[in-house]
């Protein structure tokens, strides 16, 4: 059934427009056939590099050990590819945290601008769009991988100022895509019905009657994860509602200097609803394309929650010697690392709708980041790490290359995902074409 006549099927059940979000995706009330298998890709950023004696595997293919930052998803090692020598290597304008996030997904170079940074000449935005925004277009085309969205951008801890360190994504050169890191602002755009935060309302109270009209002509597979959705819905707004309380009383918000980035307290907590917010997303078939940023590059981000006071940044540029400066940063990196594996587990004990296993059988997450070692601003060895399924990609292994542009590898994902892209980003970068992932 097509798009508008399904929206005008539920329309004549007496169902309103609040209600739609969650029930178009249901099979049982428009005779379509059961779901097929989705693909979807999640990528998540975390700043300021890595420590790679304490992250890259010393060994490579399938028998390979943990490093300290990366203990937290030994969960998934079977389910896990880790890329060593994957390289940005853009030139042109700006420095390098300036083309380590605005190239990231773009991987062109930047446009001309006046933006001035540590190092390097002045630039601007990026000049081409990014690989999730042209993934999304590609599967927005077709009708049969065409969803609400198409993407959703979640941040956390991003601050409020516009330029090429805070942004990866773009719909286009010169059109940066703000990620959103409030949650009620995102409960506001996929469901529609918010109030403020003063007077969090449920959602759910304006469309429960609907709902239940309409729970009689669910097939009992729809019934189940109608409500399996509503109550992950409920109890985000609980957590939602016990944030905001927490902050006004024990961790309100500085008022500082917009140009002055400090992360909340309450970072943790708001980290695991943005995760579940998007989780819940996908599992509604919202979008197929996610992304998840964390902070921006150049981030002073204070993790106090980690005893950490200092900026993050800042702890970056310290000497490996620094023993008081590399501990901290460990523990940054770590807790990154159980942010992905969270993001993970959570797909793994959400079930797919088709019925045949789990969410992240089908999903790809990969996790990256800006630089590949922050005291040395090197754009070499970017930290990437996949976790998940569906793209036939050999898992379990640690992989290494020489130097490999980055833009060979998201060739890779596009490929994976039926887009037949034989280059992206700057031509002469793409050259060998599409890494090998498979078996």
């Amino acid at each position: 059934m097509k798009p508008l006549q399904r929206r005008q099927f539920l329309r004549d059940l007496g169902i309103s427009a609040g209600a739609l979000p969650f029930l178009t995706g249901l099979p049982s009330l428009t005779g379509a056939p059961a779901p097929q298998k989705r693909q979807r890709l999640v990528i998540m950023f975390s700043p300021n590099g890595t420590l790679p004696n304490e992250f890259w595997p010393d060994q490579e293919g399938a028998n390979f050990s943990f490093k300290s930052i990366l203990k937290p998803l030994e969960a998934f090692k079977d389910r896990m590819l880790i890329l060593h020598g994957i390289a940005n290597q853009v030139k042109g304008d700006g420095d390098s945290h300036m083309r380590g996030m605005s190239c990231l997904l773009t991987c062109d170079e930047l446009l001309k601008g006046n933006i001035m940074g540590g190092g390097g000449n002045p630039a601007g935005w990026a000049s081409s769009i990014s690989i999730d925004q042209e993934i999304k277009n590609f599967l927005q085309s077709r009708a049969e991988t065409k969803t609400r969205f198409g993407s959703l951008e979640f941040g956390v801890a991003v601050p409020e100022r516009a330029d090429p360190w805070t942004r990866m994504s773009y719909a286009a050169g010169n059109q940066p895509i703000a990620p959103i890191d409030d949650p009620h602002q995102v409960l506001k755009k996929v469901y529609g019905k918010m109030k403020d935060k003063e007077s969090l309302v449920s959602i759910l109270d304006d469309v429960r009657n609907d709902l239940k009209r309409v729970s009689s002509k669910l097939s009992a597979r729809d019934k189940a994860l109608l409500d399996q959705h509503m109550t992950l819905v409920r109890g985000l707004e609980q957590d939602l509602a016990e944030a905001d309380k927490q902050g006004k009383l024990s961790h309100p918000v500085p008022q500082v200097d917009p140009s002055i980035e400090l992360v909340n307290d309450n970072t943790p907590q708001i980290s695991r609803i943005q995760i579940d917010l998007l989780v819940n997303s996908l599992s509604n078939d919202m979008a197929r394309v996610a992304t998840l940023q964390y902070m921006r590059s150049v981030g002073m981000a204070q993790m106090r929650w980690l005893g950490v006071e200092e900026g993050h940044h800042s702890l970056s540029h310290d000497p490996d010697d620094k023993k008081d400066s590399y501990e901290k940063l460990m523990k940054i990196n770590t807790w990154f690392a159980g942010e992905f594996a969270y993001m993970a587990k959570r797909l793994s004990e959400t079930p797919e709708p088709s019925g045949d296993g789990s969410m992240l059988d089908n999903t790809l997450l990969v996790w990256t980041n800006e630089l590949g070692k922050g005291n040395s601003h090197t754009l070499d060895n970017i930290p990437y790490v996949m976790v998940g399924g569906g793209f036939g990609f050999k898992m379990g292994r640690s992989l290494k290359f020489d130097k490999a542009a980055h833009n060979r590898l998201w060739m890779s994902v596009a490929q994976a995902m039926g887009h037949d892209l034989q280059t992206f980003g700057k031509k002469e970068l793409c050259a060998g074409g599409a890494l090998k992932l498979g078996a």
